[in-house]
Parts: C-alpha cells; structure tokens; sequence
C-alpha cells in the first residue's frame, strides 16, 4: 500500500516528502505524489516558461506538456545526476526554447513568402500584356502612310510639339495636324479603341 505524500511538514513534526521521492514515485505511477510534485513546483516550471515566451496562453502551454511529459517519463530521472527540481526546469526550458524556436521560423517563413506586403498585381502578368500592346503599336503604326506615321513617332515618341514637328520636317503646321489627326484616327480604329 501506498502511503500519502504530505503536502508540508504537519503539526506532528512529520517531514516534506523530498521532490526527488516523489519523482521516483511518479515513476512508479503514483498520482498523488504526482498531484503533490505539481503543487510543490508548478509556479516554477510556469514562470520559467513565461520568462522564456513571454506568452501567457504559451507558457501555460508549456506548463502543461511538461508535467505531461514528467508523467510519462519520470523514470528517466536519475537522482545522482541532480536535483528533480533542476530536471524540470530543464525540461521546461528545453520545452520553452522549442516554442521560440518554433514560433520563430513559422515568423520567418511567413515573412519570406508573405505576397501581403508584395505588389498588388501580378509583375509577370502585367509584363506580358505591356509586351503585347506594344506589339499591337507597332504593327497599327505599320498601317499608317509614312508621312503620319513621321509625324506621330516625333510627337509621340520624341516629345516634340506641332510645331516642332513642323519645323524639324519642314512642314507647313496647320498640314502636320492633320498627318496626326489622321494617323492617330488610323491608330485607333486599329488598336480596338472606342471613342
């Protein structure tokens, strides 16, 4: 039969039961001494996994995996190798340090392929469609005359005025307004484009 793991030292005199006693009656499937580990070192192990994660909905995360953890494992502790408190805490850090680590690469690789903060619209898509209209350009200017198509490629492309068109061609201005008014309709009865 087993008996009754005391909490504290009672009025008898009778002494705390050592941690390192009730690891071992852990081991040994002892729910009491498990209930009376717990009480003894829960605000411990909890508060070195909240200084840890700094998350208190973590650390009571922790917390509980780790007596999880010391329940199914707690023959692995080996009192000549330290205290049973010593091995919790160090199973609780481990635990902790794990979570950081975790929650840290899940961070990072949310950033790295996070498109939240990327461009709004597809590049490769947009690339292709700008190739293709200029394409289209150029073959509508193809259908122009020579003399519109002079005229709307210095407008257009070199960025020049009416009348610098008409000086640079040597060319009355009133007749390159109509070589551009006459290409461009050209250009956009070609392109699709509605008026």
């Amino acid at each position: 039969m087993v008996e009754p793991v005391p909490l504290h030292g009672d009025a008898a005199g009778v002494p705390e039961t050592t941690l390192s006693t009730l690891m071992v009656r852990v081991a040994k499937g002892d729910e009491p001494a498990f209930a009376a580990l717990y009480d003894r070192t829960c605000t411990a192990v909890h508060g070195l996994a909240r200084r840890v994660v700094r998350d208190p909905a973590r650390a009571e995360e922790i917390t509980q995996e780790v007596y999880l953890q010391v329940w199914r494992t707690a023959g692995r502790y080996d009192p000549d190798r330290g205290s049973a408190k010593g091995w919790l805490l160090t199973l609780t850090h481990r635990r902790a340090v794990d979570v950081v680590r975790h929650d840290q690469a899940s961070t990072n690789r949310e950033a790295k392929y996070d498109w939240a903060g990327g461009p709004d619209i597809d590049v490769v898509d947009e690339q292709v469609m700008t190739r293709l209209e200029h394409e289209q350009v150029r073959r509508c200017l193809q259908t122009l005359t020579d003399l519109q198509r002079e005229s709307v490629t210095m407008a257009y492309y070199g960025g020049h005025t009416y009348a610098q068109v008409s000086s640079l061609l040597r060319v009355n201005a009133a007749t390159i307004k109509t070589r551009m008014r006459d290409g461009l309709i050209r250009l956009r009865d070609c392109l699709g484009v509605t008026a």
